[in-house]
This record gives structure tokens, C-alpha cells and sequence, in this order.
């Protein structure tokens, strides 16, 4: 009997190791979905791709139907850096910046991107970008950063601009004609330049906190947006500031203007605010969830997509109320 037994053991046992070490095919593997409707988007814009967006884990996704869909860009590599902020200008040259100093460019309006720097800079995020007049760019972000590049974004270098201090910067803007430009950053930091960003000045402190955005509205109006619904308007280009009338302490981080020249904020706690007056006031016109919206874009058919910490949304204004969808993504970065 113990024969027996000990004769069908080795039989079990030599089945396995035959059977571990036997060639035989590996099942592939379901295409990776991205969770659009939740994963983290700092950035939304459009260009003549579509609809672009990018956030956590160096994700840039692009829709070609106005957000139904979307798929990945192709990247030259796995760097899994948060991406801070995308910036295309009218050249057709797109960056997107991140942590560690990432700085990527495309110009195929973010189908694609290729690197062109990535210095880890002790995780050091770069913040936002802008192509001045001259055809030069220039990047800023933490502790008073700035990378100046001559050859559209392909190569960086570190740049000083004279009374800027050690605070993160947060955003880089200009007006219409590209005369006009603020940069604005942590504890109220701001700079103004008047010249196409040739040469800057150190505006006056008007506040002690953060200031995330500003948005110029034309005619040497400009609008400042920041923490704990700390928003300012100024009409004489940005030399002197009131503060907007807001409805309760929302911080806020990005605007877009509407089709009716409103301009609208969008902040934490799913908010929505608009203002009809150049930014001297404004009102909650969307309140949803508890997400925080870091941009919007207009879509085809009235409504807007709102990017967030907590995946993509949508917002209808006619009737005040924003449904939340849930986009499909197919496909691996490569």
C-alpha cells in the first residue's frame, strides 16, 4: 500500500515539474482603461487635436469628440511626474510641465511629445509657461524658478528676472497683444511687464496669500484669483488692484471667459463662479461634489468640460446644473 501511495506522489510531483517547465503561450493582458472619470487633471486645453488633458502619473490624454473619448498621446517615456500644466501657443508649439523640472514639447497639438528637460530637481515643480513676443519662452515655478528658452522650447536655461524672490510661482499670462504680462505666485507675488516681458516690475503687495491665476479681460483689465476667495480686478493694467466681491472663502484655480464675455472661475468644492461685470463680482453659478476644478473648456454643444482632482466633469450653464459622466479611455501610454 505505502508503495503505492509513494508511487503516485512522485507521479503528482513529476506532473509539476513537467508541467512548470513545459513552453506554453502567456495570456495577454486587457487593455489598460484609465479612469478619466476620476484620476487627478490639472490641465484642459484645446487645440486643432481636440480636446487635451493632463495630470497624475505623466498621463496626456487627447478626444477627438469633444471628450466622449479618450487616448492616450504618445510619450517618449514612463516618467509617471505630475504634469502641472500644459500651454500651447499660436505658433503651434505645445509644453507641458511638471515635477522633477519635466518640461515636454509637441507640435502636433499634444498628439505627441517629446522631452526637453527633466533636471529632478529635488521634486521641484515647474508651474506654467508662456511664448513671449519675441519668440522666446519662458517656465517658472517653485521657489522662484525660471527657465528662459530661445529655441521654441527645445532646449532650457536658468533665467533671473531682477526683485523676484524665492516664492513658488504659480502662473505666467499675457494680454491680447502680447504687451502686457503678470507673473503670479505665493504671498502675493506679482510682476508686471509692459513690454512684451522684456523687462519686469515688482507690483506693490495688495495681498499676503497665494494667487494661483490671472485672466486678462482687454483694455488693461485684468483679473487675479487665489486662495480662500481671495480675487482682485484692476483696469489700469495691472498697476493697481481692488478687491472682487466674492460669495464665500473659495479658493479658486482656473477661468476661462464665455461666450457672452463673462469670466469664469472654477475652484474647489465643485464650483463654478461667474462674473458679468469685468470681475468686480461674482457669483456661484455651479456647485457639485466635492472636487476641486482646475479648468474648463466649452464644448460643441453649450456645455463645458470641467477638468478636477477627481476626473473629468461636465457643466451645462442653461440650466445650472452639471452631470457628471464617466469618458472611456483605451490603450497604453507608449
Amino acid at each position: 500500500m505505502r508503495t503505492h501511495v509513494g508511487m503516485a506522489l512522485t507521479a503528482v510531483v513529476a506532473a509539476a515539474g513537467i508541467f512548470a517547465f513545459s513552453p506554453r503561450s502567456t495570456p495577454q493582458f486587457r487593455p489598460t482603461d484609465l479612469p478619466v472619470d476620476k484620476m487627478q487633471l490639472n490641465s484642459l486645453a484645446r487645440t486643432q487635436a481636440g480636446l487635451v488633458a493632463a495630470g497624475e502619473l505623466g498621463k496626456i490624454l487627447v478626444s477627438r469628440d469633444d471628450g466622449r473619448s479618450w487616448q492616450p498621446a504618445h510619450l517618449p517615456q514612463d516618467r509617471q511626474a505630475v504634469i502641472t500644466r500644459m500651454v500651447f501657443a499660436g505658433n503651434g508649439t505645445g509644453l507641458a510641465l511638471g515635477h522633477e523640472g519635466w518640461i515636454l514639447r509637441s507640435a502636433d497639438g499634444g498628439r505627441s511629445w517629446q522631452e526637453s528637460a527633466f533636471t529632478q530637481s529635488n521634486g521641484e515643480p515647474l508651474m506654467s509657461a508662456a511664448r513671449l513676443p519675441s519668440g522666446e519662452w519662458l517656465a517658472i515655478g517653485a521657489f522662484g524658478r525660471v527657465l528662459k528658452s530661445t529655441d521654441d522650447g527645445h532646449s532650457w536655461t536658468p533665467h533671473e528676472i531682477p526683485g523676484l524672490s524665492d516664492w513658488h510661482l504659480n502662473s505666467i499670462a499675457g494680454s491680447a497683444d502680447g504687451q502686457q504680462w503678470l507673473i503670479a505666485g505665493e504671498a502675493g507675488t506679482l510682476l508686471r511687464s509692459d513690454d512684451g516681458g522684456r523687462n519686469w516690475n515688482v507690483v506693490p503687495p495688495f495681498y499676503n496669500g497665494s494667487i494661483y491665476g490671472t485672466a486678462d479681460l482687454g483694455g488693461g483689465r485684468w483679473v487675479a484669483y487665489g486662495m480662500r476667495g481671495k480675487v482682485f480686478h484692476s483696469e489700469d493694467g495691472g498697476r493697481s488692484w481692488q478687491a472682487s466681491s466674492m460669495p464665500g472663502p473659495i479658493s479658486t484655480y482656473g477661468h476661462a471667459v464665455g461666450a457672452d464675455g463673462s469670466l469664469l472661475l472654477a475652484g474647489q468644492g465643485g464650483m463654478v463662479l461667474a462674473s458679468h461685470d469685468g470681475g468686480r463680482s461674482f457669483n456661484i453659478v455651479r456647485k457639485e461634489g466635492r472636487a476641486s476644478l482646475t479648468g474648463l473648456q466649452a464644448l460643441g454643444d453649450g456645455s463645458w468640460l470641467l477638468s478636477s482632482d477627481g476626473g473629468l466633469q461636465r457643466y451645462r450653464p442653461t440650466t445650472h446644473a452639471a452631470a457628471a459622466t464617466r469618458p472611456s479611455i483605451s490603450g497604453a501610454s507608449s
